[in-house]
């Protein structure tokens, strides 16, 4: 097998070969460090990667928190860089010898991450391109070109789904599974073949499992080489390791001429800047002194733009442009010269916007009644995982596919969120990045900064930010919008005080490269508690945010898809996310302004000497749709008197009739609705905010 200097030629190697001297390089044999391997003599890709790591898989195992005992360990031979990886599975039982190759991009640049995953935090759950699948078992897609999806972890799991991944499925152990925060481990170390796209014909395959390595409940190991028919798809539970003679694990990683510090992700959205784009910094140190150049292409659909590079003091860097809009790049770098490869490459790079959105569950947005699955875009991306565990949220460090319906998942953004961004993709043609922090049932206190220490990754507020700095994009994020006050049970300065120390952390620690900085969008919640209609001061307080605190106060009011809490897709948070595209376009857009601002008092005045009509006149003069029977929902501060109808007039007055005089009135109080409507909205359907303390004059 080669070995690490096979591939990359010494120093004095290269010096010889000046001289005009020959010079013979003796591949390396197979020794018990260098194993043959049935892939090795079946797969000719695999001449130019080094065996790193060996294992004869024992029948059971209990690995968690312990190394794992290889039979040979070379990783510290391509310590200093490597581009793709290969894993070589080989068994032997009832069947006879069955084999599989597969080999990727490089998932990590830490070559003691290859191997099985038995340590706390060793969690890779990610796509990867570029996938090479080689294997005697039938069922298996053969060839190059493919997209793969890595399961790889200690822990233990469920068959829920991210919704990562086309066509798998919530149900069965598949290409994507749940995993959990348990600290008893299971383990979980898999490849799969699936879909480029989503969504897509392909249904996902296993391509390699090996499984049940960090249990300790003295079961075998489950190992399986393709998709198993007979029980869960990805080999969990299988317990089989027994009924092979041979369980071998190999290892591989192939050198690398170059390696990259700095470039991009796969699916990462850059901020658009003001010149309409983004620059795109690819940099890195070269490790084979015959390289004296270095190629990047960068291709969006038909078109090509290659930038070449000079290697000085062995590094190298560019910067190519990118433009922001509904174009997808690819970029491939490349050695030139006596070394031609390709060492990275990098897919689907768009340039847009970032919103984050934070808050409790209704922020989350989860399903409850219908889905949001057709909203989802290619163009809509998200960062990392809203899962509060502050473990698997600081493993998961790659961009995603924002997807709407599930919380805690890798791209989770919610149902709301990710309607929001579809209109914008699909009205003003431009990728939208969505990060969501969410967390349910929690009150204002659990969002707060550390100042201590920001960047806590045990807190809600550390956990986003490391996301956000984590996707280069802290510093640009164009609006945060938070939905949160069900949980501080209506008590308006425990909300107030806690929202303004947030409100200044935001504006200290986002948005500084986004000229006048982020535009902060917080909800008056429904209800506070949840179920309680009638409570109102949390409410108003949260109405007046936008005079005491300058942020744009959105209204949940209108929406008839409520079940005291949260809301359904239809009549809920489908409508909320319209709403919240509308504010959106308005104010980053330029879109319209009719008809979007959520109808909010400024002031009441009896308008008969009698005192039985008061008008309301609203800050926005948008026409205005009064249901019947809104004016129940109205209160007459001061007075027994009762509000018997209610007209809304021309110039953005609310005209109430009252049942009775009412001279001791002192004001106007509007709660609003528990569940479906009658309501008060304008032209988009949004509710008037609810309000008290609105004086009579």
């Amino acid at each position: 097998m080669p070995t690490f200097s096979d591939s990359l030629p010494s120093r004095t190697s290269v010096a010889l070969a000046a001289l005009g001297l020959l010079l013979t390089i003796t591949p390396a044999t197979a020794t018990a460090d260098t194993p043959d391997t049935a892939c090795a003599d079946q797969v000719r890709e695999t001449s130019g990667f080094t065996p790193v790591l060996g294992l004869d898989l024992p029948s059971e195992s209990d690995w968690l928190n312990q190394p794992v005992p290889y039979d040979f360990d070379r990783t510290a031979e391509v310590a200093g860089g490597f581009d793709r990886v290969g894993y070589c599975l080989e068994l032997d039982g009832p069947e006879g010898p069955k084999w599989v190759w597969t080999s990727m991009e490089a998932f990590t640049d830490d070559a003691t991450r290859l191997g099985l995953p038995t340590m706390s935090g060793q969690i890779v759950r990610q796509r990867v391109d570029d996938l090479d699948v080689r294997t005697n078992v039938p069922g298996v897609n053969v060839g190059g070109g493919q997209t793969g999806y890595l399961e790889m972890w200690p822990n233990q799991y469920s068959a829920g789904a991210s919704t990562q991944v086309a066509n798998a499925s919530s149900q069965v152990y598949d290409a994507d599974d749940n995993i959990t925060g348990n600290t008893q481990g299971y383990g979980s170390f898999q490849v799969h073949q699936i879909g480029a796209t989503r969504p897509s014909e392909l249904h996902p395959k296993t391509v390699l499992a090996v499984n049940t390595f960090t249990s300790a409940d003295d079961a075998a190991l489950s190992v399986g080489i393709g998709t198993n028919t007979a029980g869960e798809p990805d080999w969990t539970f299988a317990n089989n390791a027994n009924s092979f003679t041979q369980r071998r694990l190999t290892v591989y990683a192939r050198p690398a001429p170059a390696t990259v510090t700095e470039g991009p992700r796969d699916r990462q959205l850059y901020p658009r800047d003001a010149q309409g784009g983004a620059s795109v910094p690819v940099s890195g140190t070269v490790l084979d002194p015959r390289v004296r150049t270095l190629r990047l292409e960068v291709t969006s659909g038909r078109s090509t733009r290659t930038h070449t590079a000079r290697v000085r003091d062995g590094q190298f860097s560019f910067s190519p442009r990118i433009t922001a809009g509904l174009h997808s790049y690819k970029l491939s770098l490349w050695t030139v010269g006596a070394v031609e490869r390709r060492v990275a490459h990098w897919t689907d790079i768009v340039s847009g916007d970032v919103y984050v959105v934070q808050g409790q569950s209704n922020a989350q947005a989860a399903r409850y009644v219908g889905n949001a699955a057709g909203e989802e875009s290619p163009w809509l991306r998200s960062f990392g995982s809203s899962t509060p565990d502050p473990v698997i949220s600081g493993a998961d460090r790659a961009w995603h596919h924002a997807t709407g319906d599930v919380s805690y998942q890798s791209g989770s953004i919610g149902q709301w969120a990710i309607r929001t961004g579809r209109r914008i993709v699909d009205t003003y043609k431009v990728p939208v990045a969505l990060v969501n922090g969410a967390h349910g049932g929690q009150p204002i206190a659990f969002f707060q900064r550390d100042d201590a220490d920001p960047d806590r990754i045990t807190t809600n507020y550390g956990r986003l930010r490391q996301r956000l700095a984590a996707a280069g994009i802290a510093d640009r994020v164009r609006g945060v919008f938070f939905y949160q006050g069900e949980s501080d049970s209506d008590n308006a300065a425990v909300h107030v005080g806690g929202y303004s120390s947030l409100l200044a952390d935001w504006r200290a620690d986002l948005g500084a490269a986004i000229p006048g900085g982020s535009q902060y969008l917080t909800y008056q919640v429904r209800t506070s508690p949840c179920n309680n209609g009638t409570a109102i001061a949390l409410r108003d307080a949260q109405r007046r945010l936008g005079d005491t605190h300058d942020v744009t106060v959105l209204s949940t009011n209108g929406l008839s898809g409520h079940d005291g809490c949260h809301y359904a897709y239809a009549g809920g948070y489908r409508e909320l996310g319209d709403h919240a595209f509308a504010v959106l376009a308005r104010d980053q857009y330029r879109g319209p302004s009719a008809g979007v601002a959520p109808p909010n008092p400024r002031d009441a005045a009896f308008t008969d000497q009698a005192r039985t009509e008061i008008t309301v006149q609203l800050r926005s003069t948008d026409p205005l749709t009064v249901d019947p029977g809104a004016e129940a929902d109205f209160r007459i501060d001061g007075s027994t008197a009762t509000v018997s109808a209610v007209e809304y007039q021309a110039g953005g007055r609310l005209v109430l009739t009252l049942s009775e005089p009412a001279p001791d009135a002192t004001g106007v109080t509007y709660l609003g609705h528990l569940r479906a409507g009658p309501w008060i909205t304008n032209a988009t359907g949004v509710g008037m905010l609810a309000f008290t303390g609105i004086t009579v004059g």
